[in-house]
């Protein structure tokens, strides 16, 4: 009876055991950089073009999925163009873009952002469940930005998506600014976020 009793006290103890673990769940991720990536689109009156950046950072939960900070680094060389299928002309868009006439990639080869809020979201017209702001620092100058993003989080991953509109003007991204000259780039630029997470102990 005793063996009986002690054998059972045992198994409730490694299930409980069991159960604890499983309930454990990792606070701090990174993104998968091979699979994370911020989509951009630049449009004058009559056409645009389309790219990406890579970006890598990491973000704090407190172990329940909520998110409670992260950062971000963007290297603006990795930018990409997608639209144009003659090589010359895109090296030489990209080019143009790394140069002082916009990024300026010598002398600010970053662009990172800091999360400073979260809040919870709800609007009819968009699938974003969360706000997140943060400080934005491109080109020496940093400005608050509001990102309006669906969180999906599971035990070891985070999928992060949303959609917003930067101001190229805000930065000091002036170049082609001048409706009336033959080349009039529109100051807003469309932000696509593609960013997916895992535990950083992996």
């Amino acid at each position: 009876m005793k063996i009986t009793i002690y054998s059972a006290l045992i198994a409730v103890f490694v299930l409980t055991a069991c159960s604890h673990k499983e309930s454990i769940r990792p606070t701090d991720f990174k993104a998968d950089e091979a699979r994370s990536s911020i989509v951009w689109k630049g449009s004058a009156p009559t056409h645009f073009h389309r790219g990406a950046f890579k970006v890598a950072g990491n973000l704090k939960t407190d172990g329940k999925g909520n998110i409670t900070g992260g950062s971000f680094t963007i290297p603006i060389v990795s930018i990409s163009n997608f639209d144009l299928t003659n090589e010359a002309e895109r090296d030489a868009l990209l080019a143009d873009l790394k140069s002082p006439r916009f990024f300026n990639v010598l002398v600010h080869p970053e662009a990172s952002f800091h999360i400073t809020r979260i809040e919870p979201y709800s609007n009819a017209a968009s699938p974003a469940n969360t706000m997140i702001t943060g400080d934005f620092t491109m080109i020496g100058q940093t400005h608050s930005v509001e990102i309006p993003v669906l969180i999906k989080a599971e035990k070891d991953k985070i999928a992060a998506e949303g959609s917003f509109k930067l101001n190229r003007l805000q930065w000091g991204m002036n170049s082609f600014n001048d409706p009336k000259e033959t080349l009039y780039i529109l100051p807003d630029v469309e932000m696509d976020l593609k960013l997916y997470f895992k535990p950083s102990g992996l």
